[in-house]
């Protein structure tokens, strides 16, 4: 085949060998290719970076400028280091051959020329051209599709933002951070007075990261925003955990799971009433007689949502101590590979927020800060979600 596209191919000769030019010439032609020719290295050099040949047969023992330095100039051009390169020599020698292949030649011709030798070293070159060319386009329209997923991906991502809710101020004060690993992570978080007197909180981690697991989480978000649950009142967090189970089964959603913790504050008891599927345990820091903080840890046990159809949930009541702060989180807080290798873990997150509310703290991102330099990662390994409820003193 001499036609890579709808253009005959070009190549490129050169030689200060007026004889060798035109046998090349005349041969190359006869084949249906479109030559070029430099009767020298500087010649050559300027006739490729015009015509962007796809293979060029250069002498090597040439004055100014010899092929091997030709060979350089041409790999060194990053619109020509596909080109296939060929070397003319009459030189034999493995050394020599070694040579040539280091500076960055493709296949070498020995003289005198044999034509049938030329013909079949020039449709193999093209052959090993036209297969470069196809995988550079390859790339290219993978780079491509890489951009516009990584578009679509940072859209998506914006999107999941949008949705989560805004600082709150008053009575409640609720502040918040988010940390995908990726562009996409299975963490989301809700909160909003369903009345006037009673405030809802939750926050859940799906199974998996990127889109597989945002886009359950989002589909739960809306859900419970649009109090579309089949049977369950907003206000009993156990019924919202038994509702979804039965609406997110693992076996009907790509063998994805969650865990949860949901909460409802009532203002006028200044009680929270609290359910839990598998999620890490709430944080309460509260004012302690002895001018410190106490700090509870509001466990109760309840499997992943979705992981048992006949899962059950229940309700636990905690009374909220005027001037307390209550934090709710994902593991990917806490679950951080600390420089050294090891695991950071759970209690030594308590102890970092014990140790910034009773000294230094200023807002929630410090948390996520002081984190990063106790553990010396500049990076959590998982999704990282954080709420801080301050209830104001009364």
């Amino acid at each position: 085949m001499t036609e890579i596209s709808n253009s005959p191919v070009k190549i490129l000769v050169i030689d200060d060998d007026r004889v060798i030019q035109l046998v090349l010439k005349q041969t190359l032609q006869a084949q249906g290719y479109e030559v070029i020719l430099a009767t020298n290295g500087l010649q050559g050099v300027e006739q490729a970076y015009k015509y962007q040949p796809a293979l060029i047969i250069s002498d090597w023992q040439m004055e100014e400028m010899d092929g091997l330095e030709v060979c350089r100039k041409i790999k060194s051009e990053p619109s020509l280091s596909t080109t296939f390169f060929i070397l003319l020599t009459s030189r034999k020698a493995v050394e020599d051959r070694v040579e040539g292949l280091d500076t960055g030649a493709d296949d070498f011709l020995s003289k005198p020329i044999e034509v049938n030798e030329l013909k079949a070293r020039v449709r193999a070159g093209l052959r090993l051209y036209q297969m470069n060319q196809e995988l550079k386009r390859l790339a290219q329209d993978l780079q491509i599709q890489k951009q516009l997923l990584e578009t679509e991906l940072n859209e998506a991502a914006d999107y999941v933002k949008s949705i989560l809710p805004a600082p709150i101020s008053g009575k409640v004060t609720i502040n918040s951070q988010f940390l995908p690993s990726h562009q996409l992570g299975g963490d989301c978080f809700d909160y909003y007075w369903l009345d006037e007197d009673n405030l809802v909180i939750y926050l859940l981690d799906v199974s998996g990261h990127g889109l597989a697991a945002a886009l359950p989480s989002i589909s739960i978000h809306n859900l419970l925003r649009s109090h579309s649950l089949p049977k369950a009142s907003l206000y009993n967090p156990s019924e919202v955990l038994q509702d979804l189970n039965q609406v997110f089964q693992m076996d009907q959603h790509n063998s994805q799971y969650f865990t949860i913790w949901y909460g409802v504050f009532n203002l006028s008891s200044y009680q929270l009433t609290y359910s839990s599927a598998g999620h890490p345990p709430a944080l309460l820091l509260s004012p302690s007689n002895d001018s410190g903080l106490e700090v509870k840890q509001l466990i109760i046990r309840g499997l992943p949502i979705g992981a048992f159809t006949q899962a059950q949930y229940h309700n636990a009541v905690c009374d909220i101590p005027s001037g307390s702060k209550l934090y709710v989180f994902s593991d990917g807080v806490y679950e951080v590979e600390q420089s050294d290798g090891n695991m950071w873990n759970f209690n030594s997150f308590i102890d970092l927020l014990t140790v910034c509310n009773q000294e230094f703290y200023t807002d929630i991102s410090q948390v996520l800060e002081t984190i990063k330099k106790v553990t010396g990662s500049q990076i959590f390994n998982d999704d990282c979600s954080l709420l801080e409820i301050e209830f104001k003193p009364e």
